[in-house]
């Protein structure tokens, strides 16, 4: 398991401490320190869409019009901080948030 996070943000930290308290202890990939890697946008806008990019998040808010228009892989490579979170990949199959449908998934709620 892959979780793609941020270590300041409340939803990821509650989410790891979920997961582990389950016996779950996944790769994290902090993706303000890490970044993202080119195979992995392409998997997450894949199997999720543009719903990964956050268009309500201060990042967002701080960019031009001419870097909003990017398109949305190498705006996840400039700012990967733009990804709703967290994003966790599983075997193939990818989720994003930690909502009760997503919990459930992982901790079998």
């Amino acid at each position: 398991m892959r979780f793609f996070g941020l270590k300041t943000c409340d939803t990821c930290r509650r989410a790891l401490k979920d997961l582990r308290a389950a016996g779950i202890e996944p790769e994290v990939v902090d993706v303000r320190a890490d970044g993202l890697e080119e195979g992995a946008i392409a998997a997450m806008l894949k199997a999720l869409g543009l719903g990964v990019i956050n268009h309500a998040s201060t990042t967002w808010r701080g960019l031009g019009e001419e870097e909003r228009g990017l398109p949305p892989e190498e705006l996840l490579a400039r700012h990967p901080t733009l990804l709703k979170r967290p994003v966790i990949e599983e075997g193939g199959s990818w989720t994003m948030g930690w909502k009760d449908d997503v919990r459930a998934r992982y901790l079998g709620e």
